[in-house]
């Protein structure tokens, strides 16, 4: 039996935006290029990549035949960032109240996976890869085994890192 994300009930001063944002969404028209491996499932998932580097384990992001020829280029020990869609998480929160915050929270202020569209952000350093069979190992993953993957950006120093302030 599949879980919808809608019974989950709020914490307290949590907010759902009076609309579903799955059923009224423009059409991005996405597509997945891919699956993210992982130990996890629902209960056992780390918040966060800092928890999942602590707690170990096998991690792999596979990537679909017709997308693996835009791996050419990518080199082991280099991190990349990834895009992947928590699609199981609630769309219809727009302020949120964590276990670690002290007071409710909007969710571009947060890391959550439920948003109006649930797309996460991963950095992580690819340790090995087979391009061939699209097989991308890396350190850590906080999504759980499945998650589909939307995109696979190189992390780049020197963009990526915001200028000091002055």
């Amino acid at each position: 039996m599949e879980h919808d994300p809608a019974d989950t009930p709020a914490r307290r001063g949590e907010v759902a935006l009076s609309f579903d944002p799955a059923r009224v969404a423009d059409d991005a028209r996405l597509r997945f290029i891919g699956r993210l491996r992982s130990p996890w499932s629902r209960g056992n998932c780390p918040k966060n990549l800092r928890e999942a580097r602590e707690q170990g384990g096998s991690f792999r992001v596979e990537v679909d035949p017709p997308f693996r020829p835009g791996l050419d280029g990518l080199q082991p020990g280099q991190p990349v960032i990834l895009l992947y869609w928590t699609g199981a998480a609630r769309r219809d929160m727009i302020v949120l109240h964590p276990s670690h915050r002290e007071a409710p929270t909007g969710v571009f202020a947060l890391r959550a996976p439920s948003r109006p569209n649930p797309i996460a952000v991963g950095v992580v350093r690819l340790l090995a890869l087979d391009a061939g069979a699209g097989v991308l190992e890396v350190d850590a993953l906080d999504a759980y085994d499945g998650t589909p993957l939307l995109d696979i950006k190189p992390w780049l120093h020197s963009v990526d890192i915001p200028p000091a302030q002055g």
